[in-house]
Order: C-alpha cells, then structure tokens, then sequence
C-alpha cells in the first residue's frame, strides 16, 4: 500500500502489489514499512546453487523485498546494531533469476547492471537505495529480526526484518528508469 502524505512524503507498507509499484518512479524519497528478507552474497550464491540444482529454497521469496545487509550484532534492548546498505553490484549476478522467481524488490547501495534492470521491467519489480554511511540510523527503523535460514553465515544468513519508515530512495523503477544514469545526466548539463 502506497499512501502520499500531505507533507509529500510516500509511505510504503510491503508487501508491495504491482499496482503499488508502478506508482513508483525513479528519484522518488520513500518511508518503507512492513516485513521483509535480508541477504548479503553468501546467501545469495547458495540460493542461486539451489535454483540451479533444481531445489526448493529454503525462504519463499515470491512477492518479498530484500535488503543486502548484514546487521551488526544488537546492542540489548535493540532488534540489530548498525544495518547499513551492502553494495548491490555484489549481488547482480543472482538477482534476475531471484526476480523471475517472484521476487518484487531489492534495496541495496549503488547502481545496477543491465540484465538486472531488464529483468526489474520483466517482472514489474523495483530497486530501492538506501543511505550509505548510515547504518546506525537505518538500524532506528529495525524493529524485529529473526534468522530464517542460513544461521551458520552469521550476519550474512537470511533474516527476516520488521521496519518502520525506513528511509529509501527509488533507484530503479518498474518501467527502467535509472537514477544512477539520469540523475548523472542532470548534473552533466
């Protein structure tokens, strides 16, 4: 669900529908709310040996959003320490399929490659950045974590976060706009 204030300010409660998605454009500053997945590139490179394998994952990923991040332990009376965004270029070799799979979003730090913006319009997806450099603010937003899968990883296993207003902007969005491209274009001229 997508709801514009009277601010201006977009709030998002996940899961997100197509519908929510493409109301979303590229430069828009969102405030995410909900239940979504994490992983960093060791979950990745295991999920992507499963699907190749031809088994079941261990998280139904069809209509989540993940987040590359792999918190730092939580200080007591805290869900996470510090969570800031993993650079997404890390993961682009895993995320086309992962999104023909179902899933709807990722949120990470940095531009995308090609193929993984050319599956994003396949699958009516989106890509979300989060603040690098801020991870000890993004972590104010964490309000629950439980490991799904992968525990023996560490920080890297799969959790499942709870935020509220976590802060984001839309890097890519379901029709290929790019910020990292027109954004860089804008200051060119």
């Amino acid at each position: 669900m997508i709801i514009k204030t009277d601010d201006g300010k977009i709030k998002i409660t996940l899961p997100l529908t197509d519908d929510d998605i493409k109301e979303l454009h590229a430069g828009d500053s969102v405030l995410i709310s909900g239940s979504l997945i994490t992983g960093r590139d060791a979950a990745h490179k295991r999920l992507y040996e499963l699907i190749e394998e031809g088994k079941e994952l261990p998280v139904d990923i069809k209509g989540e959003v993940i987040y590359y991040v792999g918190p730092a332990p939580a200080k007591p009376g805290h869900a996470v320490g510090p969570a800031g965004p993993t650079s997404s270029y890390r993961m682009d070799k895993y995320s086309p399929i992962l999104l023909d799979l179902g899933l709807k979003g990722m949120i990470g730090k940095g531009a995308r490659t090609q193929p993984v913006i050319d599956a994003i319009i396949r699958n009516k997806g989106i890509y979300f950045a989060a603040i690098g450099g801020a991870a000890a603010l993004i972590s104010r937003s964490i309000k629950s974590s439980e490991v799904l899968a992968y525990e023996d990883l560490g920080t890297e296993a799969i959790y499942r976060f709870v935020i509220e207003d976590f802060p984001a902007v839309v890097a890519v969005d379901s029709f290929g706009n790019d910020v990292y491209k027109f954004g860089a274009e804008k200051y060119r001229k």
